[in-house]
């Protein structure tokens, strides 16, 4: 919950260079009164620029700046969350924003744009539309809830649900003897509520059973079907590696060939050579003696037949190196394929062992399905709680307080907005009732409104007089704290009212509301503003007067 404590400004419209300071817990009904002008309606704007950087009426940011100072406008706001105490200073001319928890300052080095959404999505979980719609109910320039777009109106309850994020909550319903029946009736729409998420909370379980089921069977069967595989890797290595040693490495024989080509070519070289010195010599060159013709023709003979011999030798040989080259390659063929068997093994060994490992992560990891079933337990403990609850509200009539209710995320925004929307109905219902606006009012999915009557079959929001306007927003209004008090998603004790009572109120109009304001507990401090003063002063704990002194709003 916040606890507004504290609000101050100064050199902000009409309110010059001393400050401003209005406590908000020190009373829980305060009447704001004085002339038209005076700045009675100033807190609104201060409240709204301090928070959300933006006044609550249609006015721009330099027009904050008091008109005669024309500078050095300041506004401070305090509130509590829990134990944690904030602080939210803003200004202009000199322009700042600073934000402060247990008085120290949240880094600034973040853009201010950042700052401000963590302030509105982390710490009031509110933004300037569902604030409005929560904690002020205007005149001048306030867009009621019946009157916002359909994509609004969702917005606004999807921020009063907190439906992203789902806590416990503690659902205190408040109303008077009068008014038990449909206490009554609400708490029920909780069992029922809580007996849904039961049923989901257990269909989830279920789920998280059945994923877990899947996956461990998945990995089975990729070990299943690695184990075949290396079945038939081990075949393939097998025959490879036979073949290998079937085969002797040919290389060596092939160096052999080799080296036998080298010496039968120097022989084929040197013996052309010395058939050409026959052919070519007639003269001995050692002894001068001269070769005869027959010698020559003897020695061509038997050197034309010796390369014969060499050439036939070395083609022979190329046919041989040929054949080694190819057993070679089969040799080479078979020492990859054993290669490459060999590591798709190890890679296969290396993925079915990660996959053991995941496999008894996934046998023995239940932490999942422990927090969801500890989240079921508490739900049924709950269950009995409102049932208890429900009993000792129907023996005891003078027992103001209803159930509380436990709701958790299921993830589906669609589902808990139909769940909350009887109980949104009934209560929007039990608020107009109060007021003595026997009205049936109901909102759809798509938070289009029905609204009937006794006299009169359907009609709309904009058919209805100011005054049964006025009504419904009220009726709005206290719902939506009453949710939000509910869910603790956006709960408050501020509440402020602009001229709700002067114009389209009539004095048991007044008085219904009055009634209603006296129900909301004494944690709620109210702040009505009004030009009935003399009418309202003895209905309200303390009041605030503003007066216009030398052109400027001053506070008493």
């Amino acid at each position: 919950m916040i606890t507004f404590e504290k609000i101050r400004w100064k050199n902000f419209l009409s309110t010059g260079n001393s400050f401003t300071e209005v406590h908000f817990n020190r009373s829980p009904s305060t009447l704001i009164v004085g002339d038209n002008g005076s700045g009675k309606s100033t807190i609104l704007d201060a409240v709204c620029f301090a928070l959300f950087n933006k006044p609550f009426r249609k006015i721009s940011k330099p027009q904050l700046v008091n008109s005669i100072n024309n500078k050095a406008l300041v506004c401070e706001i305090e509130f509590r969350i829990g134990v944690k105490e904030y602080k939210v200073v803003r200004s202009i001319k000199p322009s700042a924003f600073e934000l402060y928890c247990d008085g120290t300052m949240l880094d600034q080095d973040a853009a201010v744009r950042d700052t401000q959404k963590y302030l509105e999505d982390s710490i009031l979980k509110m933004n300037f539309k569902s604030f409005t719609q929560i904690v002020i109910l205007g005149s001048a320039s306030f867009t009621p809830f019946m009157q916002l777009p359909s994509a609004s109106r969702r917005e606004i309850i999807e921020d009063i649900l907190d439906i992203q994020i789902f806590t416990t909550m503690n659902q205190v319903l408040k109303d008077n003897i009068a008014v038990l029946r449909e206490e009554v009736r609400d708490i029920e729409t909780t069992v029922e509520v809580s007996k849904q998420k039961a049923t989901v909370q257990k269909q989830y379980i279920e789920q998280l059973e059945k994923d877990k089921k899947i996956k461990v069977d998945k990995i089975k069967e990729t070990i299943n079907e690695l184990i075949e595989a290396s079945v038939q890797l081990n075949e393939k290595l097998a025959i490879a590696t036979q073949q290998k040693e079937s085969k002797n490495d040919p290389t060596t024989r092939l160096r052999k060939l080799d080296s036998l080509k080298d010496k039968l070519r120097t022989s084929l070289n040197r013996t052309t050579k010395e058939l050409g010195f026959y052919h070519d010599t007639d003269e001995c060159p050692t002894c001068k003696q001269g070769l005869t013709h027959d010698f020559k023709e003897e020695k061509t003979r038997e050197k034309t037949q010796r390369i014969d011999e060499l050439t036939a030798g070395l083609s022979e040989m190329d046919v041989q190196c040929n054949l080694v080259h190819d057993d070679i390659e089969q040799y080479q063929q078979i020492v990859t394929t054993i290669q490459d068997t060999q590591n798709e093994m190890i890679s296969q060994e290396r993925f079915k062992n990660r996959l053991i490992l995941e496999l008894n992560d996934a046998e023995t990891n239940a932490a999942d399905i422990d927090v969801e079933t500890e989240k079921l337990r508490d739900m049924a403990k709950d269950l009995t709680v409102h049932n208890r609850m429900r009993t000792e509200k129907s023996e005891e009539q003078h027992y103001n307080t209803a159930a509380a209710s436990l709701l958790k995320d299921t993830g589906i925004k669609t589902r808990v907005i139909r769940q909350y929307l009887p109980v949104i109905n009934q209560l929007v219902n039990k608020y107009l009732a109060a007021m003595d606006f026997f009205v049936h009012f109901e909102l759809d999915e798509k938070f289009n409104e029905t609204i009937k009557s006794r006299h009169r079959d359907n009609f709309s929001y904009s058919s209805f007089s100011e005054g049964e306007k006025q009504r419904i927003d009220l009726a709005l209004l206290f719902t939506w704290r009453t949710i939000a008090k509910m869910k603790n998603s956006a709960s408050t004790n501020l509440l402020l009212l602009d001229e709700v009572f002067d114009s389209s109120l009539d004095n048991n109009g007044v008085d219904y509301v009055m009634n209603l304001l006296s129900t909301i507990g004494e944690e709620t401090n109210v702040f009505v503003i009004s030009h009935k003063g003399d009418q309202l002063f003895d209905k309200f704990r303390s009041q605030i007067k503003f007066e216009k002194i030398r052109d400027y709003s001053v506070m008493s």
